[in-house]
C-alpha cells in the first residue's frame, strides 16, 4: 500500500505531490544512516520530491493545497464525539478493552484514509476540546476525555507510519506530517469562508501560497500534547530538523525583515553538494542554539564590564557599546515574538527572564538618556541602580540556557508560575486587611505603606510589630484583624502554596520523560526562523533594520534577495565556512573508505576518551563494529524458530495483524536460507535472484553456506526421527504383553 499524500482539486495548478514510497520488504535494511536518496538535489543541496517541472522555481506550489482539512476536522470530530460519552481517565483510555472496542477502530479508520493532515486535524480538535472544557465547568470530565482520546490516536497513527515507511523516504513523509504546513479552513466552501474566517488581516504577509498555515508541531505545542511530542516518531523528526538533516521555510506570523522570494519546502539538506557559504545554515536550531549562547555570553561580559566601570555623569565606552549590543539583543527577541505569537514564546524555559531583563533594560535606558540630557546627576545615578537589578534575570538565564533539560530547570519555572498566580490572588484578597486598618487609624499615625510592611513581616513570620501596634487602630478591631490575618495568610496560605508547589514538583518528576521532550520540541520548532533578521547577528540586525528594511521598497523581491543574501554571506563568512566545513564531516555518517583524514582521527579521539578510561568500554565498542558475514551463518535456524514462535502466536491469536504478516514477509524475504523446502528450490530462488536486476555479492558463498545449513537441519531432523520411532517402539514392547492373543 502506498501512501498518498494529497488529493489535488483540478484548480490546484495540476500540481499533485507524493512521497517517494517502497515496499516494505524494500526499505527493511534502510536506515537514516544510508545514503542519502538517489535524486537531483538543488542548488542550495536540498533533496526533495518536487515535480521536476516545479523544481527550480524559487517559490514551487504548495504541495498540501488540495487536502480536504475544512471537511477532515470535522469528520474527525464527530468521530470522536461518538466514541466517547462518558468520562475516563488517561489510564482507562489506555486498557486493553478501551483500545480494542475505541482506539483501534477510529485509528484504522483514519489511517486508511491517506491524507497526511489526518495528525493536525487530531490536534486541533484536541485544542477544541481543551478550550471547551475550560469554558464548560460541569463538561470538564468528558471534554478531557475526548481531548485525550484526539492525542492516543494520533500517537498511535504516526507510530504506524514510522513503523511502516522508513529510511529517508520515511523521515521525509513524517517531517511532511508534523511540519507541513495546512489552514483550518482549507478547501472549504466560499460561503463559509467569508462567514466565519478570522484572523489579523494586516499582518499576513504574501508568502506564494503559504500564508496562514500552522504545522502539527505548532498544534501540538499550543495544546501542550507532551505524550504525542515525547513520542519516537515525533522525536525522530525533531531531532532532525535539530541538526539541520531536514530544511523547511517556517509558517510564521509576522516578519520584520521578509524575504519570500525563495520557499524552501521539506527537504533532507546534503551539505557536500552544498555551496560551502550558505547563509539558510544561519537558522538551523542547533546553530542559533550555539549562536544565543555566545550572544549571551557577550551580553553578559559586557554588563559586568558596565557596572564594574560606572560613571554616573557620562556614558563610558563599554556603557555604550553594551546599550547598542542590548538593543540588537532585545531586537532579536521581539523577533522571535512576532515569529510565533506570544503563546509558543512563553513554552520556553528562559522567556520570562529575557522579557524581565529587556524591561528592567529599557527602562534603565529611558532613565539614562533623561538623566544625561536633563544634566541631573540623581536620575542618571538611579538608571544605574535601575540597571544593576538586571542581574538577577541575566545570571539565571545563563544557567537555564546550558542545563535546559535539567529536571530541576523545568520544575522551577513552573512553579514559579503557581507561586506569581499564589501571590496574585493573596495580594487581591488581604487587601481587604489593609484597607481595614487604613481606616481604622483616624489620626492616621501609621501610613498604608507601614502598615503593608507590618502585614508582609507576619506574612512570612518574620516580626510581630504589627500585633503589638494593632490596638493603636482599635482597641477591639485591631487585634482581632491582625490576629486573623496571621492565621490566614501565615498558616492556612503558605500550607496551601507549599502543598501547590510539592504538587506541581512530583507532576512533573513523575512524567520528566515528556516534559524534557516537550520542552526539547519548542526549542526546536522556535529556533527555525523565516526572518531575514535572524541572519543578522546583533548589533548588525539594528543596521539591517535601518538599511535593508527601506530598500525593500525601491528594489524587485529578486534583487532583495541577491543584495540581501551577499551582505548576509559577507558578515558571517567564517561562520558560514565553518559550519560548511562540519557539516561535511559530522551531518550524515559516511563509509570508512569515504571519510576524509580528519573526521577519522576525530571519531577516533572520541572513542578513545569515552572509552579507554573505564574497563567496560568494550560493552560499548562491540556495536561500533560491523560484524563479518560469518556471524550470519547461522540466521537461517534463528529465522526458524522466529517463524515458529508467530506461527504459535497465529495459532493461539486466531490471526496476526497485517503489518505483522508484513514484517514476517520481510523477514522471509532477507533470510538467507529457509526451513525444509528442498536444497533446489531455494537455489533456484538464489539464482533467479541472480539473474534478476540486482547481483548478489559473493553468491558462491552463500550457496555454500545456504548447503550447509539445509544439511544441519536434515540431519536435526533425522535424529528427530530416529528418537521418534525409537519411542513407540516402546511403548509397543510394554503393550504387548498384556495384549490378548
Amino acid at each position: 500500500m502506498s501512501l498518498k499524500t494529497v488529493r489535488p482539486k483540478p484548480q490546484a495548478r495540476g500540481f499533485s505531490y507524493s512521497i517517494p514510497s517502497r515496499a516494505p520488504n524494500d526499505c527493511d535494511d534502510a536506515s537514516e544512516d544510508s545514503p542519502l536518496i538517489h535524486d537531483e538535489p538543488d542548488e542550495d543541496g536540498c533533496l526533495h520530491p518536487t515535480s521536476s517541472s516545479h523544481r527550480h522555481e524559487p517559490c514551487p506550489p504548495d504541495p498540501h493545497a488540495g487536502l480536504p482539512v475544512y471537511q477532515n476536522i470535522h469528520r474527525v470530530r464527530r468521530d470522536i464525539i461518538a466514541a466517547v460519552e462518558d468520562p475516563y481517565t488517561m489510564e482507562q483510555l489506555s486498557s486493553p478493552r478501551m483500545n480494542i472496542h475505541t482506539v483501534r477502530p477510529l485509528v484504522d479508520k483514519l489511517y486508511d484514509m491517506h491524507d497526511i493532515s489526518i495528525i493536525y486535524c487530531l490536534l486541533v480538535n484536541r485544542t477544541q476540546f481543551l478550550r471547551e472544557q475550560n469554558g464548560r465547568s460541569h463538561q470538564y470530565s468528558v471534554n478531557s476525555t475526548r481531548a485525550g482520546l484526539c492525542e492516543v490516536v494520533a500517537i498511535k497513527i504516526i507510530r504506524r507510519l514510522n513503523e511502516r515507511y522508513t529510511g529517508k523516504e520515511g523521515l521525509l513523509l513524517l517531517a511532511n506530517v508534523l511540519v507541513g504546513g495546512f489552514e483550518p479552513f482549507q478547501n472549504a466552501p466560499d460561503e463559509t469562508i467569508k462567514e466565519h474566517r478570522t484572523g489579523l488581516h494586516w499582518a499576513t504577509q504574501k508568502r506564494g501560497g503559504y500564508e496562514r498555515k500552522l504545522t502539527a508541531l505548532e498544534v501540538a505545542i499550543i495544546s501542550e500534547s507532551k505524550a504525542f511530542l515525547a513520542a519516537p516518531a515525533c522525536q525522530k523528526v525533531v531531532d532532525a530538523i535539530y541538526r539541520g538533516r531536514l530544511v523547511y521555510t517556517p509558517t510564521t506570523f509576522f516578519d520584520i525583515l521578509p524575504d519570500h522570494y525563495k520557499h524552501k519546502p521539506i527537504s533532507i539538506y546534503d551539505p557536500r553538494k552544498a555551496p560551502l557559504l550558505n547563509h539558510y545554515r544561519l537558522i538551523v536550531p542547533r546553530t542559533r542554539n550555539f549562536l544565543e549562547i555566545l550572544q549571551f555570553i557577550t551580553l553578559l561580559a559586557l554588563f559586568i564590564l558596565v557596572m564594574e566601570t560606572k560613571q554616573i555623569s557620562y556614558m563610558t565606552v563599554y556603557e555604550i557599546v553594551f546599550c547598542v549590543f542590548a538593543i540588537g539583543y532585545a531586537l532579536d527577541e521581539v523577533a522571535s515574538i512576532l515569529e510565533h505569537g506570544w503563546q509558543v514564546y512563553t513554552q520556553n524555559l528562559w522567556s520570562f527572564l529575557d522579557v524581565t531583563f529587556i524591561f528592567i533594560f529599557f527602562t534603565y535606558f529611558v532613565t539614562r538618556v533623561q538623566g544625561l540630557s536633563e544634566g541631573n546627576d540623581e536620575v542618571a545615578y538611579l538608571a544605574l541602580n535601575i540597571l544593576s537589578t538586571g542581574a538577577v534575570a541575566l545570571l539565571p538565564r545563563l544557567a537555564f540556557n546550558l542545563m535546559s533539560e535539567n529536571m530541576l530547570f523545568i520544575s522551577l519555572r513552573a512553579m514559579m508560575s503557581d507561586f506569581m498566580l499564589l501571590m496574585f490572588l493573596a495580594v487581591w484578597c488581604f487587601a481587604g486587611f489593609l484597607m481595614s486598618m487604613r481606616w481604622l487609624d483616624e489620626l492616621e499615625v501609621h501610613s498604608a505603606v507601614t502598615i503593608s510592611k507590618w502585614m508582609i513581616w507576619i506574612w512570612f513570620g518574620l516580626d510581630g510589630t504589627g500585633i503589638q501596634e494593632a490596638p493603636q487602630f482599635h482597641w477591639l478591631l485591631g487585634p482581632v484583624l491582625m490576629v486573623a490575618f496571621a492565621c490566614l495568610a501565615n498558616t492556612l496560605l503558605l500550607t496551601i502554596l507549599v502543598s501547590m508547589l510539592s504538587n506541581t514538583f512530583s507532576k512533573i518528576a513523575n512524567n520528566v520523560g515528556a516534559e524534557v521532550q516537550f520542552r526539547r520540541a519548542v526549542l526546536v520548532f522556535e529556533g527555525v526562523k523565516s526572518d531575514a533578521i535572524f541572519a543578522y547577528q546583533p548589533p548588525f540586525n539594528i543596521g539591517a533594520i535601518i538599511i535593508m528594511l527601506p530598500l525593500k521598497f525601491f528594489v524587485s523581491p529578486r534583487w532583495f534577495h541577491k543584495i540581501n543574501v551577499c551582505v548576509i554571506r559577507v558578515l558571517n563568512a567564517p561562520m558560514l565556512l565553518c559550519i560548511s566545513l562540519y557539516e561535511r564531516e559530522t551531518l550524515w555518517r559516511q563509509n570508512a573508505k569515504s571519510q576524509s583524514w580528519l573526521t577519522q582521527k576525530l571519531e577516533s579521539f572520541q572513542v578513545w576518551r569515552s572509552n579507554y578510561f573505564t574497563v567496560h568500554g568494550d560493552l560499548q565498542a562491540v556495536f561500533e563494529a560491523e560484524p563479518p558475514e560469518e556471524a550470519y551463518d547461522n540466521y537461517s535456524d534463528i529465522a526458524m524458530l522466529e517463524d515458529h514462535a508467530d506461527q504459535s502466536k497465529q495459532h493461539e491469536g486466531g490471526h496476526a495483524d497485517d503489518e505483522d504478516r508484513e514484517r514476517h514477509q520481510r523477514r522471509l524475504s532477507n533470510a538467507d536460507s529457509l526451513v525444509p523446502q528442498g536444497l533446489s528450490g531455494h537455489l533456484s530462488h538464489l539464482i533467479g535472484a541472480i539473474q534478476g536486476e540486482r547481483e548478489i555479492k559473493g553468491a558462491p558463498e552463500r550457496l555454500e553456506r545456504v548447503e550447509a545449513a539445509v544439511q544441519r537441519m536434515e540431519k536435526l531432523l533425522a535424529k528427530i526421527a530416529s528418537n521418534y520411532d525409537d519411542g513407540d517402539d516402546n511403548d509397543n514392547e510394554e503393550e504387548s504383553p498384556n495384549a490378548p492373543d
